[in-house]
Order: C-alpha cells, then structure tokens, then sequence
C-alpha cells in the first residue's frame, strides 16, 4: 500500500474539530510513508487534510476535474496535480491511485463518494479498506441508515464488513494501513 484516499468536506466554514482531525490524519498518513490522495481543494477538510501532510513532508496528490482548475480550486502546495475530464474520472483515478479510503466528515459529494466506494467495494470493483472517521459522531445518522438497510433485509449481513468505523484520526490511519485486505468477488445471484 503506497497512499490513501481520502473524502472529506470543501466548506471553509466548518467546526475547527473537524478541520484538526483532518491535519491529524493528513499527519499520520505523511509519517506513515504514505501518500495522500484527494479532491485536492483548496479550502475545508480537503486543505486541511493537505497541510497537515506537506509539514512533515509527506507527498499530496491532488485529483481534480479540470472546470475545477480553471476556478482555481486547486491547493496551491500540493506535491502532484492530476486533471481528469469530470467527476467521474476523478473518482475513478482516485480510488486506482490508493489501496485504502478514510471518509471524514463532508456534505453530499463526500456522501457521495463514500456510498460509491463501499458499492464498489461490495462489487468486487475495488479491493483496499474503507475506514469512516466519525469525528463528534457526524456519521452516526448515516450509520443507522445502513444498519436499518441491513436490518430490512436491503442489504445482506456481511455488508457491514465493507466498511470500518473510527472515533480518532490515530485509529481511522491505523485500520487504513493495518487492517488485512481480504479480497471481495461479486458472488451474489441476481434471480
């Protein structure tokens, strides 16, 4: 595993907790010789995430559509800028570029992209960790929502192991990196 996605909020205008677990965990991945992957935006937990990275050294890499580029929405430090065509693309490359997804807390483009990974993840579609850092329980109605899927038989049990749960940025890092990937094939019979 050589670096870690991860989602998170574009809002400047969030909580500063939010924004110190996203330095933390930008931190930890650079210390843990990883790079970071991203949305590579220049504000919210996307910036912070960023910065926390590049002072202790760590490699950024930035994926972003390019309408987004001529915005200028792009994080001026970022070590690597890769421009796709559209969101698409962009989700797309950043999970080819990472063997793990740490989800912080965002609106609904980081909603977004975290059901899309954990389907891609059911599917078989992509392999690596997917770790879901519930900074001041911000996730928790999302989690119900996917225990009461399970619960009404919309999803089946073992789903639930698609994805992890941290309270810290310590513990979301820790389960990216050290959790075994244990590979996922699509074996449901459609009838």
């Amino acid at each position: 595993m050589s670096a870690i996605t991860i989602y998170g909020a574009s809002s400047p205008k969030i909580d500063q907790v939010y924004l110190d677990d996203a330095r933390c965990v930008g931190r930890l991945i650079a210390r843990s010789g990883m790079e970071l992957v991203c949305g590579g935006g220049r504000t919210g937990i996307m910036a912070a995430a960023i910065e926390g990275s590049t002072s202790v050294g760590g490699v950024t890499v930035g994926v972003i559509p390019a309408f987004m580029v001529e915005r200028a929405w792009q994080h001026p430090s970022l070590t690597r800028l890769e421009v796709t065509n559209d969101m698409h693309s962009r989700k797309e490359l950043m999970a080819k570029l990472s063997s793990a997804v740490i989800a912080m807390p965002g609106g609904v483009g980081t909603l977004e992209e975290l059901l899309e990974i954990i389907t891609w993840r059911q599917l078989g579609l992509y392999q690596g960790n997917i770790v879901i850092l519930n900074t001041n329980g911000y996730f928790d109605p999302l989690l119900e929502m996917l225990s009461r899927s399970i619960d009404l038989h919309f999803m089946n049990p073992d789903h639930s192991s698609l994805w992890m749960v941290a309270l810290t940025p310590d513990e979301a890092v820790s389960l990216a990196i050290n959790t075994p990937i244990v590979e996922r094939q699509f074996t449901q019979k459609i009838v």
